[in-house]
């Protein structure tokens, strides 16, 4: 610790071994309460992260919740998409950022909202793009929500670091699919999240099989599942399993995720019932 150290963290340059990496805490806008913010993390691209996110947000509010969804992928925003939304614009007033309202009742603020033309590159850096996922949680009237769901980028870059150390999380999902490097990385997510002091809530593998329409078998395309196997490695007690639903992909490019039938979320209604009551 440095001598006279004055205890706040977020003004020093100091790199102390005692620096909490909470320290940089963000509050939210002051028009805001939240009951829990909970992160959707994966390793790599092109797993179904914003799609689980997307469930996790329809299956809550199918139970009568108040949720939010937080799109802090800047430079590859889809969730406006999947809510039917893409294309609309955010507005704001004197307080601040007004998120936008889906179809069946979830907030929503991504980057799409805010550009010109939905189909407009974000070419920023990485400080840059971390301001803005800031703002999102800092300058966003998001009301009253049981729920607010942060879908990040991938890996464990600028981004995922800033709302880490950021953003008050009560906990992350990672989501992965069955493929042979899961272990090591699921492990990059995890540890990362424990450096942050963040508890990892559950594990979704995505894509896991394929239910066959004439008698119902699972066929595992890629394999028998690891995820129980990986999830005791790591010590994550709840984990869910998503078949490959060719209608997620429908509903999905014609803006009704929150359409998806109860197959697609039983799961996630289980995973997010286990995660909130454990």
């Amino acid at each position: 610790m440095a001598e006279n150290c004055s205890k706040d963290c977020s003004s020093c340059k100091e790199n102390c071994a005692e620096r909490d990496p909470k320290s940089f805490l963000e509050a939210p806008h002051a028009g805001t309460k939240i009951g829990k913010v909970i992160g959707v993390v994966s390793g790599k691209g092109g797993v179904g992260k914003s799609l689980v996110t997307s469930l996790m947000a329809a299956a809550a509010a199918k139970s009568g919740k108040r949720v939010g969804i937080l799109d802090a992928d800047i430079t590859g925003p889809s969730i406006p998409r999947m809510f039917g939304i893409d294309g609309e614009h955010a507005l704001g007033n004197d307080e601040g950022i007004l998120p936008m309202d889906t179809e069946n009742g979830v907030k929503v603020m991504s980057i799409n909202l805010l550009l010109p033309n939905s189909e407009d590159p974000v070419i920023w850096r990485g400080p840059v793009i971390a301001g803005a996922v800031k703002q999102f949680w800092t300058d966003v009237l998001w009301g009253e929500l049981d729920y607010l769901f942060v879908d990040m980028p991938p890996g464990t870059g600028d981004v995922p670091l800033t709302v880490f150390q950021s953003i008050p999380l009560d906990g992350i999902v990672i989501v992965t699919s069955p493929q042979e490097l899961v272990s090591m990385i699921v492990g990059k997510a995890v540890r990362m999240a424990s450096a942050m002091s963040v508890p990892v809530l559950g594990l979704v593998e995505n894509m896991s099989y394929v239910t066959c329409p004439d008698c119902g078998k699972k066929i595992y395309l890629f394999g028998e599942s690891g995820t129980g196997a990986v999830a005791d490695a790591y010590g994550i007690q709840h984990t869910a399993s998503l078949p490959v639903l060719p209608e997620l992909a429908a509903i999905s490019d014609a803006g009704r995720i929150y359409a998806a039938s109860s197959e697609a979320l039983q799961p996630i209604e289980a995973l997010l019932t286990a995660i909130t009551a454990s």
